[in-house]
């Protein structure tokens, strides 16, 4: 097999298992308790950690974000092409965050993880992004980052999952299957 026959290998896997993980979105868009507990997160971050190509950690991510938001939408009957520019502006933050996970392990994992939900939290809690919902002053945007609390809990409980599944899944499948190694990342 030709090095870019194995690169082509290792990109065909990396876009199934996030085209999988952007899937498992849909399983719980009717359970209110479990909002935000999706792998979106761990999605950006393991597109932004394995893709040699940059273009790819970018487009690959967004893109599979933006089908499952249109699929999503038209199960709650919105416009399908309904998306959020700052939510999405945190997911390209997300994507960079991962591009900067050299080593892939729990605890550097777990820091982006972590970076990528604080991102998430403080700009969509961003009182003017909910119109009067909260008073458009420090105290409101205060009230809003607490209301917000349960479901950024369940975005790291979301990323904690879906990034063992990921991350541990793509590790153990370059374990087994040497044409999905590279020089970058390993690990720890």
């Amino acid at each position: 097999m030709t090095a870019q026959q194995k690169v082509a290998t290792r990109n065909a896997v990396l876009i199934l298992m996030i085209v999988f993980a952007a899937a498992a979105r849909l399983l719980t868009f009717k359970f209110q308790f479990m909002s935000n507990f999706t792998p979106v997160g761990a999605m950006a971050l393991f597109g932004g950690a394995y893709f040699s190509d940059k273009w790819k950690a970018y487009l690959v991510p967004v893109l599979a974000l933006f089908v499952s938001d249109m699929l999503i939408n038209s199960l709650y009957h919105l416009n399908p092409f309904a998306v959020s520019l700052p939510m999405y502006l945190c997911f390209i933050a997300m994507v960079l965050i991962g591009t900067q996970i050299k080593k892939v392990n729990v605890v550097n994992v777990g820091v982006a993880s972590l970076a990528g939900v604080l991102i998430h939290w403080l700009v969509m809690d961003l009182p003017w992004l909910y119109g009067t919902l909260y008073p458009h002053t420090l105290g409101g945007y205060g009230q809003s980052l607490v209301a917000a609390i349960p479901f950024e809990r369940n975005m790291v409980l979301g990323d904690v999952l879906y990034g063992l599944v990921l991350f541990g899944g793509f590790e153990l499948a370059k374990n087994k299957y040497t044409v999905l190694r590279t020089a970058r990342p390993s690990i720890a």
